[in-house]
């Protein structure tokens, strides 16, 4: 007889959910929650989002951004979950440029514009045991990737998702966890990112890659392939 991992189990039945409120650039984290991360409609009670079809699932803002952090190209960007990440599952990093002349404040990258920059994906087995899948985030404090070193100079917004896969064995029940932030690349190249996605748009419910459960034994987090410049 099989049975479902310890971490699956704990996961489903305790709320431990969490929100991105800081920015950690070169090591050095931001102060205060919201400096330069769009403030989440989680800001209060740290719940997820489910439907993927909802414009919530591009950035989960409340309101419009207040401030912009400069960020080298080739420098390692991380986001800070205010709990840790205590569910289990793939982090995922995307850009989108915001046009010259528009208002980084403002800017909704309603379109298809998104890029993937980095993901941290998990491998069957390992500590967590049996068909389950062991997550190197999994009650990390900080997530992050490195800023491809070719894209591009100018206004962006980050997106990081956390997507949560401890209540996924059916179709919308996948977590997702995740904010912008509004960043100013300096020292960029002349990359061409790609290919580009739109938010919501980039995934559909049901999916394999939101669709997870303790005998799963291959598993693709959702969304294009990475842009490594």
């Amino acid at each position: 007889m099989k049975f479902a991992p310890a971490w699956l189990l704990m996961a489903a039945g305790v709320s431990a959910h969490y929100r991105f409120s800081k920015l950690v650039i070169n090591g050095e984290m931001e102060a205060k929650e919201w400096t330069s991360i769009r403030t989440t409609k989680n800001y209060q009670d740290d719940h997820g989002v489910t439907d993927v079809s909802s414009v919530d699932i591009r950035c989960f803002q409340m309101k419009a951004g207040t401030g912009t952090a400069t960020v080298a190209a080739g420098s390692t960007l991380g986001f800070v979950a205010d709990q840790g990440v205590t569910h289990p599952g793939p982090v995922q990093f995307y850009m989108a440029r915001v046009p010259d002349g528009k208002d980084i404040n403002t800017y909704e990258a309603a379109g298809k514009e998104w890029f993937k920059v980095g993901a941290i994906d998990g491998t069957p087995g390992g500590a967590s045991g049996g068909t389950s899948f062991t997550w190197p985030t999994y009650n990390k404090k900080t997530v992050s990737f490195t800023v491809p070193k070719s894209v591009p100079s100018g206004n962006y917004l980050v997106r990081v998702e956390s997507i949560a896969l401890h209540q996924a064995e059916n179709p919308g029940g996948a977590q997702f966890y995740l904010a912008c932030a509004q960043v100013k690349i300096t020292d960029g190249g002349n990359g061409t990112p790609g290919p580009f996605v739109s938010f919501p748009g980039a995934y559909k419910s049901g999916e394999p890659g939101l669709i997870f459960s303790w005998r799963t034994k291959a598993y693709t987090p959702p969304g294009p392939q990475v842009w490594e410049g």
